[in-house]
This record gives structure tokens, sequence and C-alpha cells, in this order.
């Protein structure tokens, strides 16, 4: 039974009580008072009236007497009473026929005043009877109202004694089972003593603790370590990083990335990410959806002049996007490993230069038959060390390309090409890779390909560069595709292998410096610079193309470019 109807019993009970002690006292002072007119106006009045006839018989005042007479039978209220006046008017008629007779008078007289006695009698006896009726109707009353009065007294005695320990021990114990759970004593309990409000609420905290207890030692609690690992692990990196929900609210941000915007992770986490960047240029940078600025971001960080990368991440549950998280990358070591590296290419270039156009003039001094005669043996070394010297006169050439590239001064050779030419010339620097993992050349060219005008040189650089990395991630035994077809304005060359894919959020950013999509469950490939499609995008675009790449997960990928074509 609820808590709720036991009250409104309990009180109910009380009112009943309360309406039954009312209705007795007050249906026993009404029948007091009911009795007492009864005596008052009925069996009175008829005494009066007979007091007045005998007044008239000894007045011989007739008149009076038949007035009295006639109220009287008008006023019949008892048992008999009646009778006795039908007799009386009898008499009384009589002594009205015999008035000239003194003997009639006198008998009749007689009979008359006895009947009156009667009444007198019958009506006094009456009130003796109703004055004891209406003794014990109060006599009864007041037991029962003493009883009933009793009753009550007990009954909120007894609920003055347990109803307020009945509330308020189950809410004491709920209290301290409550201090328990503070305490991350779980498995404490409170005892369900009813089936009412208070023995649900005792079940229902039993039921929180038990699954309480439950978390506490299940994979939940697992998953907060993780989590908290997790922010662990974030905090100690080296790369900026500050995660948003999808209202913007920043969830996390670590001290790297507190020192690049200048705040502290106090003023950022739980705020919107859009009211701080008001006040800050660089998380203003990093909120736009497509950021403007070409290549990385040129911050001054630690004492000095940095380079970061940045990459944004979506999070997302069944589809839907329900947070972002934003990475720079300090790519500083990485640009100045490149400058060294092009001051390194710059510099040995130059230096090879010399000495192998020193062994060439040596060579040629050699061949001249003016010095001396050669046997058959030494002018095959003479030609196998021109060709070596020519050989390696052409790698310092391209070394000294890729400086002009990292550096934004591309010279171009520009001179009629066949696709062709530069298709074969590809192929044939991959051959020996493709044969280590049995990947089959797949070649087709379409027939009215024109002659273009372009740097052979470069561009077979960058078509060798996607036939290196098409057999990088092609599985063995697989093939791999080159077309070359004619577009509307241009000759667009592909390259196609039947890899893992690359996921659509990594495809626009793969021609970005030092960027290296994750491949092999989610890492990235070792030994890669994140550098080669960059010089790539640098060599197509500088003779007027394009270079892009069309993947699906799981189904390969294509890099196309293409070349402008002037017939």
């Amino acid at each position: 039974m609820k808590l709720k109807t036991k009250l409104s019993l309990a009180f109910g009970l009380f009112f009943v009580a309360l309406l039954l002690l009312a209705f007795l006292g007050g249906n026993g002072i009404y029948r007091l008072n009911d009795a007492t007119q009864v005596i008052l106006e009925d069996n009175n009045e008829s005494l009066e009236y007979v007091r007045g006839m005998l007044r008239s018989l000894d007045n011989r005042d007739f008149t009076v007497f038949a007035q009295n007479l006639e109220k009287q039978k008008d006023n019949i209220t008892e048992i008999g009473e009646q009778e006795v006046v039908n007799v009386l008017q009898s008499g009384f008629d009589s002594l009205l026929a015999n008035a000239g007779n003194p003997g009639q008078i006198l008998r009749f007289d007689a009979l008359v005043r006895e009947k009156l006695y009667q009444i007198w009698d019958i009506n006094q006896a009456a009130i003796l009877r109703k004055s004891n009726e209406a003794r014990h109707t109060g006599e009864n009353a007041f037991q029962l109202i003493g009883i009933l009065s009793t009753l009550l007294v007990l009954l909120a005695f007894t609920f003055m004694l347990n109803l307020p320990s009945y509330i308020s021990r189950p809410i004491a114990e709920l209290r301290d089972g409550i201090r328990q759970i503070l305490q991350r004593n779980y498995t404490a309990r409170v005892e369900v003593r009813s089936s009412d409000e208070l023995g649900e609420l005792a079940s229902a905290f039993n039921e929180m603790a038990q699954k309480l207890d439950f978390w506490e030692h299940s994979n939940w609690a697992q998953v907060l370590f993780e989590k908290r690992r997790i922010e662990t692990i974030i905090e100690q990196m080296q790369d900026a990083i500050i995660g948003l929900d999808e209202r913007q609210q920043v969830l996390f941000v670590n001290p790297v990335m507190e020192k690049l915007l200048g705040l502290t992770a106090k003023d950022m986490v739980g705020k919107n990410a859009l009211e701080i960047a008001l006040r800050n240029d660089l998380l203003r940078h990093l909120l736009r959806k497509e950021n403007t600025a070409a290549g990385d971001l040129k911050i001054f960080f630690e004492g000095r002049e940095s380079f970061f990368n940045e990459e944004k991440h979506e999070v997302r549950n069944d589809n839907e996007v329900i947070g972002q998280v934003i990475v720079l990358k300090n790519v500083t070591v990485f640009r100045e490993l490149d400058m060294a590296k092009t001051n390194f290419i710059a510099t040995i270039s130059h230096e090879l230069k010399t000495p192998i156009s020193a062994i060439k003039m040596s060579l040629k001094l050699l061949a001249d038959e003016r010095i001396g005669p050669l046997n058959e043996e030494q002018q095959k070394l003479i030609g196998q060390i021109r060709d070596d010297s020519e050989r390696l006169l052409h790698i310092t050439g391209e070394l000294l390309d890729l400086a002009q590239v990292e550096t934004g001064n591309i010279r171009l050779a520009v001179a009629p090409t066949r696709v062709d030419y530069l298709v074969g010339y590809a192929s044939k620097a991959v051959e020996s890779a493709m044969k280590e993992k049995g990947l089959h050349l797949d070649v087709q060219l379409a027939p009215d390909l024109p002659t273009l005008q372009l740097d052979a040189e470069k561009t077979a650089w960058v078509l060798v560069n996607l036939l290196t990395n098409a057999i990088k991630h092609s599985p063995d035994g697989e093939r791999i595709e080159v077309r070359a077809r004619r577009g509307k304005d241009a000759v667009l060359v592909s390259v196609r292998d039947y890899g893992k894919g690359i996921e659509e959020k990594y495809q626009q950013r793969l021609f970005e410096r030092f960027f290296q999509a994750p491949s092999n469950g989610g890492k990235v490939t070792a030994g890669g610079s994140g550098l080669g499609l960059a010089i790539s995008k640098d060599f197509i675009e500088a003779q007027g193309g394009r270079i892009w790449v069309e993947s699906k997960p799981g189904a390969g990928a294509t890099f196309t470019f293409s070349l402008p074509a002037n017939e």
C-alpha cells in the first residue's frame, strides 16, 4: 500500500470518527431537545386544558369548559387519551342536557371530574416517562461519545508514537546510505520494509548502489582508465592538440597548444572556441573551415621561428559529426633538414660538376691517338668511364633541379617530347623494382597523342615518382596501369594501383610538403619524407599543368597529371 494511501486512510479514519462523534452528539442533543419540547408543548398543554376545565366546572362556566374540551380534543398525544376524551364529551353533553335536574347534574359532574383526572394522570405519566427517556437518551449519547472519544485519543496517541518513526527511520537510513555511497562504498544497502513510496525509494537506492558497484568493477572503469591514459598521452605529445565538440565547446587542450595560443586550459576548457577566437588570431585561423593560407604555419615559438603543419580530424558517431580534433604538427626540424639537404644538394652538385668535367676532359685526351695508340681493352675501359661520367653528370643535373624546386627557382628545359618516350623512360627506371614484387605493368597509350612542349627530365621524374609510389602500395603479383589519353586542351597521363586506397579526408593534403597519409592500419609508411608528391606538383604546375588523385578505400588509387597540348 502506498504511503499516500496509508496517510489518507489514517486521516480519513480520524475524519470519519470526528464526523461520527459530531453526529452522535448532535443527535443526542436533538433528541433531548425534541423530548423536552414534546413534554412542554403537548403534555403540559393537556394539563392546562384539564386545569381550565376543572375551574370552569367549579364556576359553572360551561362555555370555557367547552372551549378547553375542544382544544384537548385537538391535542390527543397519548394512548388511551382519546377514549377518555370521548367519554368526557358524552358526560359533558349529558350534563348540559340535564342542567335543570340537580341530581343529574351532580352525577354527571362527578363523572366529568373523574375523566378529567384520568386525562391528568395519563399526561403526568407521559411526562414522567418522556423525562426518563430523555435522561436515558442523554446517558447513552454520553457513553457513546465517551467511548468514541477514548478510541480517538488512543488512536491519536498511537499515531503520535509510531508515525514519526515510521517516516523518519527510512529517511535516516537512506541518508546514511547516501553518505556511504559518497565514500565510494557501493556495497551499502537500505532495508526495504514496506511496499509504499518509502519502500520504492529504498528499492531505487539499492538498485542505484548495485549498478554503481557493477560499474566500479566492470569494463566501464577500464574505459575511464583508458580515457585518462589517452588524456595523459595527449598532454605529453609534442604536437599541439585541441579538441572541440559539435557546439564548438573546447573539450581538452594540451600544454603545447596552450603555449602556442598564449592561453591556459583553465581559460579555454568548457568555453566556446568561437568566442575565444575573437581575441586570438591563431585560434581564429584554426577554426576556419577552409584556410586560405598555403603551406605550413610560421609561428614564433620557444624563442625561434617555427613551422607547423595543420591537421583537422572529425570525430563521428554513426556518420554524425560529434566533434573535431585540430593538430598542429611541429615540422620545424623537417624544414631545417630540408633546407640543409637543399644546401647540401646544391653544394655537392656544384662540387661534383668540376671533377666530372675534368674526368671527361682527361678521357677525351686519352682517346686522342696523337697521345698514343690504345689497345682494345684500354678503349673499352675508357668507354665505360665515359658512360659513368655522363651518368654522374646527369645525376648532378637532377640534383640541381631538385634544389631549384625546393628553393622555388625552377628552371625548365622545354623541348618537343613524345609521351611514349616519357612512359618508356619511366618504365625502364622502375623495371627492377617491379620484378622484385612480381608486378605487371599495363601500359595503354592513345594513338592520337601529340608531341608536347615540356621539360622531359622533370616530367619523367614525376612519372617515375608516381610509379615508385604505386609499387610501394601494391600487393605482390598485382598489376599497375599507365594510361595516356588526349583531353580537350591537354594530354592526361595516369598511374593506377590496386592497393588499399586513400581515405577521402587525406586526399586533399597529399600534395603538401611532409604530409604522409596513413595506410597500414592507420600507420604512416616508414621511410618516406612526404616531399615526392609536393615536388611533383611543383614540376607539373611549373609547366602549366595540374596533378590530382582519385581513390576509394579498398579500391586502390589513380594519380593523374595533365600537360597542355599546343596542337
